[in-house]
């Protein structure tokens, strides 16, 4: 069934690393913007003479104001992203859908959240951790693992100590696999190692995988192979 199209304004580009942008896309003020944390947009683009549509998850936490925040890395072969990086600009318009998918949250949480993710992955399961923490949703403890290969690759990462430092119950682990001891403080290698170590006691937790594919696939078999039911293995990928 074809998504129905509104068309919206870009508010705001910013850059977030050389080859990332942040994108802030207001529907219009007569559409009813109700999503759930994790959930894409679908972007239809004007592209060599004909409408092509991509999808991206939103970054953003389900809010009132009816805008939403899209985090997209540069593909220079991609036609979708060369067109937005080209294109778009403050004051500039897009069609999207409405919100859609189920890689979301479950209506409670009761064991242990991992949110394991590489690249602009992050981008779902920040939307995730902002609607719990935002909304006072009760949980035992959220753990985002994010992979990366250098420090300046990291997104959000300010933002993520902050988290980190202000709530007892959210922890952040980012993993980088170029950096060495000499270079990075932190963790260094990749997220295998930390969510195996972290949950090395079994312990009851779902967990949401988002990211590079081949990172995605050795997570759900080392989890599987942990012990965990791949009910509680949630993924989507963007390869």
């Amino acid at each position: 069934m074809k998504q129905q199209l509104y068309e919206c304004d870009v508010l705001d580009v910013v850059s977030e690393t050389d080859v990332v942008r942040r994108f802030y896309i207001k529907y219009p003020d007569d559409v009813k913007l109700d999503f759930k944390a994790g959930q894409f947009a679908i972007v239809d683009m004007p592209i060599e003479g004909k409408y092509t549509h991509r999808e991206y998850s939103i970054a953003s936490p389900p809010a009132f104001d009816n805008i939403i925040e899209l985090c997209i890395v540069l593909n220079p072969e991609g036609a979708g992203t060369r067109y937005l990086f080209d294109y778009i600009k403050p004051s500039s318009k897009l069609n999207l859908t409405l919100p859609i998918g189920k890689f979301t949250l479950p209506d409670s949480i009761d064991d242990d959240i991992c949110f394991i993710c590489t690249g602009t992955g992050i981008a779902p399961l920040r939307s995730m951790a902002l609607y719990i923490i935002n909304q006072n949703l009760p949980y035992k403890s959220m753990h985002m693992i994010f992979g990366n290969r250098y420090k300046g690759d990291i997104l959000y990462h300010k933002e993520m100590q902050e988290l980190h430092e202000q709530h007892d119950n959210f922890h952040f682990y980012p993993v980088l696999s170029r950096e060495t001891p000499d270079t990075w403080h932190g963790p260094t290698g990749y997220v295998h190692t930390i969510y195996e170590e972290i949950f090395a006691d079994k312990r009851p937790a779902t967990f949401y995988i988002c990211g590079w594919t081949a990172m995605l696939k050795e997570a759900r078999q080392r989890l599987e192979a942990m012990g965990y039911d791949r009910k509680r293995i949630k993924f989507e990928s963007y390869d």
